[in-house]
């Protein structure tokens, strides 16, 4: 299907995944064929792929092992077809878990382990001791944060989006305790 054949909408989808993309650590052309994957109603292949997106065939090629890499596309065969087929997990949750999996993996465990290593040294200078103190401190922060999300992950789908939702009751809650005290932090008397 070329390009044109696409809706109006899933142009628009695709481009903008193909923007994000660098925001996100990817290039575009993988943002896009991302796109394209995840509101295909079927497996796609890289002829398909190329052809709505008027992409070669080798930066597809390219494109699709990136998104093997990620973990978040899917490699299909179908009966009697030598020819590999591409799709996007269909739950959404999924894909999330997946991603933040990676981008743990990729960039948060290199971090803690820097971090762990740092934190083994002597220091030698009052500079040194508070670097590492500071650095203690981020550590601290991203491991609990971590052991969070393996609580969170270990979570069924509907708990975590009831989870999230809870997130907007405290805040409401917080909102008109502030608006029943008059601020968020108690007033106190001062002497002139």
């Amino acid at each position: 299907m070329p390009k044109d054949a696409l809706p109006a909408l899933s142009r628009e989808f695709i481009a903008h995944f193909g923007e994000m993309g660098s925001k996100w650590g990817i290039n575009r052309t993988v943002g896009q064929i991302y796109a394209l994957i995840f509101i295909s109603e079927r497996a796609l292949n890289a002829d398909e792929i190329a052809e709505s997106l008027e992409f070669s065939r080798s930066n597809v090629s390219m494109g699709l092992k990136e998104l093997q890499a990620w973990r978040l596309v899917r490699l299909r065969h179908h009966a009697g077809d030598r020819r590999e087929y591409f799709e996007a997990p269909s739950d959404v949750w999924e894909i999330f878990r997946v991603l933040a999996e990676e981008r743990r993996r990729r960039e948060i465990e290199p971090t803690l382990s820097m971090l762990r290593m740092a934190l083994l040294e002597e220091p030698q200078t009052d500079a040194e001791r508070h670097a590492q103190q500071r650095m203690r401190e981020m550590h601290d922060l991203i491991d609990r944060l971590m052991k969070w999300f393996d609580d969170v992950q270990r979570l069924a789908p509907e708990t975590a989006m009831q989870l999230m939702g809870m997130g907007a009751t405290v805040t409401k809650v917080l909102g008109l305790k502030d608006r029943l005290t008059g601020g968020s932090k108690p007033r106190t008397a001062t002497k002139e």
